[in-house]
């Protein structure tokens, strides 16, 4: 019985050892067809959305910190001021699926803009009138032909017509503060 429980307890061991990884609590899995186009260490494929459009590559902030990268996520920090924008290096102009968690902070107004559309993270507000201050929500993207639906925890918060040309994904810091995470596509 005690080298059943011994041999036992070293499998779990082994187990976790080799798949420790895949079974911490909290880890993200990206669901199949879709790719990392924030890879939460830096700012890699992306860049400054106005004026010379500099690459952000390797750096963990943008605009002196106003975009920062901490902990897996993409932070605007409402201490540094200024109206701001940072964008993918890819563009996309076919069929695509964008998903993000956002959690909005204190003050909370910014945007996101892809096809032609630009859609306001406001808690309460309309279009995110179940958005929360200080929770985790998933914001979907999904351009179809010259549709794009926008959807918050899977209810679709409105939809509209995309722009046809190709366009990068852009983030806008406004006002306030929110986190970014898990950002990715699927084409």
């Amino acid at each position: 019985m005690r080298r059943s429980f011994s041999a036992c307890i070293w499998v779990t061991l082994g187990v976790l050892m080799l798949y420790g990884h895949e079974l911490t609590a909290g880890d993200f899995k990206v669901e199949p067809g879709f790719t990392l186009i924030f890879n939460g260490k830096n700012l890699e494929g992306w860049r400054e959305a106005k004026g010379k459009k500099e690459s952000l590559e390797g750096q963990t902030e943008a605009y002196k910190g106003r975009f920062r990268v901490m902990d897996g996520k993409l932070v605007y920090d409402p201490t540094v001021k200024g109206d701001l924008y940072i964008e993918t290096v890819k563009e996309f102009g076919k069929d695509v699926h964008i998903k993000f968690d956002f959690n909005p902070g204190p003050k909370c107004n910014n945007d996101f803009f892809l096809r032609g559309t630009k859609f306001d993270i406001i808690p309460g507000n309309k279009e995110n009138k179940n958005v929360k201050e200080g929770e985790w929500h998933t914001m979907e993207i999904i351009v179809t032909g010259d549709k794009i639906e926008h959807k918050i925890n899977g209810e679709t918060a409105r939809i509209s017509k995309a722009g046809a040309k190709a366009t990068p994904l852009m983030f806008r810091a406004e006002f306030g503060a929110i986190q970014i995470k898990n950002i990715r596509a699927k084409e």
